[in-house]
């Protein structure tokens, strides 16, 4: 059993696929197939149950699962404390990112990061918001990057507001207008994604204080497995802007407006500790961000503005 193997069993079982784990990881996609195997191989048991468009925990993969984070973690404590002994060694530049941060947006940051500073290495540790803010406060990571945080012991700056969409199929749109009442909503097909989050929180609390039941159809691991069933016709599902605008502006997904409920405002942050400085490849990756955020908020408004107040073109299967 290695580290690498934990890595990736711990990114396939955040993301639900190979292929965003790969992209999170930046390794190849066989690599990732091939770690887990010899993960599997080594443990003598199936860790993941896989069907045609979806891949879940085994029971022996949610066994596993604490134990592999925890080993993830005092790797992390014993690496730093091995590095602080020698202030001149190569410290990797260590990032603690929300899973769907880490999917649809870290990506671009890195590259834009690694064209201006190719030599700094950098290591990912994906999570969701409260397990990031763990990792900057434990000092598992210099940077942490998720939605909605703040902390006293945190330096929290605020980048751009990321909110949550209600989504659907242009074919499954229920009207044409593209707006809707809650109690309308409520009784459509909805589908649900990582339970607990603040993402599911956010939504049911939606309902509830309207009076409301939600009628969920599916509850499925992440927000890309909830959007792939949405793609396919199965549900709508309230989904962040930063994971559906590219399917929105090519007219893939429709955003329904809805009428009589506040918007679910959610905030992209990046945190660091108050009380301890930053290196400077930390500063410099600071610097990107918010230069990449700043490009993208600037194109997201003029495109989505055009197109969120109504429905995408009805599509026609032959």
């Amino acid at each position: 059993m290695e580290i690498t193997q934990i890595e990736t069993f711990l990114a396939v079982a955040s993301f639900g696929g190979f292929h965003r784990a790969a992209e999170a990881l930046r390794v190849s996609q066989p690599a990732v197939s091939s770690r887990i195997k010899a993960l599997e191989e080594s443990l003598g048991v199936p860790l993941f149950v896989r069907s045609r468009n979806t891949l879940t925990l085994s029971s022996a993969g949610r066994v596993l699962r604490p134990y592999a984070e925890q080993l993830l973690k005092t790797a992390s404590v014993a690496r730093q404390a091995v590095h602080q002994l020698d202030p001149s060694s190569d410290v990797p530049l260590q990032i603690a990112a929300g899973l769907s941060i880490s999917v649809y947006f870290l990506p671009d940051v890195l590259k834009k990061f690694q064209q201006s500073f190719p030599t700094v290495a950098i290591s990912i540790r994906p999570g969701h918001s409260k397990e990031v803010l763990e990792m900057v406060l434990g000092e598992e990571a210099e940077i942490g990057l998720a939605r909605s945080l703040q902390h006293p012991e945190v330096e929290t700056i605020t980048l751009r507001d990321d909110p949550l969409l209600l989504v659907a199929n242009p074919d499954q749109l229920p009207k044409r207008s593209g707006r809707a009442r809650l109690t309308e909503a409520a009784a459509w097909p909805l589908i649900f994604y990582e339970r607990g989050s603040s993402d599911w929180t956010l939504t049911r609390g939606l309902f509830r204080h309207a009076g409301l039941v939600p009628n969920v159809a599916l509850e499925v691991d992440t927000i890309e497995t909830a959007k792939r069933m949405v793609e396919r016709g199965l549900g709508m599902s309230f989904l962040p802007l930063m994971a559906v605008a590219p399917e929105i502006r090519r007219g893939e997904l429709c955003t329904i407006k809805l009428m009589d409920a506040e918007p679910l405002h959610r905030s992209l942050d990046i945190i660091h500790p108050r009380h301890r400085p930053l290196r400077a490849q930390a500063q410099s990756f600071l610097q990107v961000v918010r230069e990449l955020v700043k490009q993208k908020s600037n194109a997201t408004t003029n495109d989505l503005g055009r197109r969120a107040s109504r429905p995408a073109k009805k599509r026609h299967r032959p």
